[in-house]
């Protein structure tokens, strides 16, 4: 359970991080990225992989470059949601969800399910 806190942080960490590096998305304080992780985290958990699902000829055809367009479109419904929280167009939807996407990726990189800071040993795996 600490986990999910955890990466809850991470992505408004993550969510800060794009608004400061990109003109088209802004966030107006912690407590708009926060609630916008919170959003965002749910519009992933439940919305997502029917979209994906629904999409999935199309994700085929442009092989797997239209899953960036259902990310942009679900970071634009957080917009549209939370009143701190602006994207403007498109395009910077699309480029923000790449940014949040690989700051979260790497920020959670790290992080066990149980909230811990973990990582492999490569030099204790071939010994077992």
């Amino acid at each position: 359970m600490p986990g999910i806190f955890i990466r809850w942080i991470i992505l408004t960490c993550a969510i800060i991080i794009t608004s400061y590096l990109m003109d088209g998305i802004q966030v107006s304080g912690f407590f708009a990225a926060f609630f916008g992780a919170a959003i965002l985290g749910i519009l992933n958990a439940f919305f997502r992989p029917v979209l994906l699902l629904l999409t999935l000829p199309i994700n085929i055809l442009s092989f797997g470059l239209f899953t960036l367009v259902i990310n942009a479109i679900l970071l634009l419904m957080v917009s549209g949601l939370i009143s701190g929280f602006r994207i403007h167009g498109l395009w910077a939807a699309i480029w923000g969800s790449l940014m949040i996407s690989l700051v979260s990726w790497l920020l959670t990189t790290f992080i066990s399910e149980k909230g811990r800071v973990e990582y492999i040993d490569l030099k204790k795996i071939g010994r077992r």
